[in-house]
């Protein structure tokens, strides 16, 4: 269960995918529609299921979002500057994610020591 947890709990992989569109269509001034908009939504979050977790792995997913939207792909090139940076904070969100579901289904089950024995 471990194995579907990480790969299908990557919530700042999605908000990555769907901001960075976001932010590329109002940097080169393309105006998506409501639909577009919660289209992208949708797909970042199966993105989020979807991508791979390695570094950069979500960049394939970025560029086929802008194509649905207008932008250019090979706009991502503005962001391959500080993708490092965003990558790392992804991957601190997706673990974050990962270590909260894991306590919450540990609590449930009475698998955590008693921090407190008597």
């Amino acid at each position: 269960m471990l194995t579907v947890g990480a790969t299908g709990n990557q919530n700042g992989t999605a908000l990555f995918e769907g901001v960075t569109v976001l932010f590329l269509a109002q940097l080169l001034g393309v105006e998506p529609t409501l639909f577009q908009q919660l289209t992208v939504m949708f797909v970042c979050i199966l993105g989020g299921i979807g991508t791979a977790g390695v570094r950069a792995g979500s960049l394939p997913v970025v560029a086929m979002i802008c194509v649905m939207v207008g932008v250019n792909p090979e706009s991502i090139g503005i962001i391959m500057g500080v993708d490092r940076f965003l990558d790392m904070c992804r991957i601190t969100l997706n673990v974050s994610g990962d270590r909260v579901l894991a306590t919450l289904v540990a609590k449930g089950e009475d698998d955590l020591p008693d921090p407190h024995p008597d």
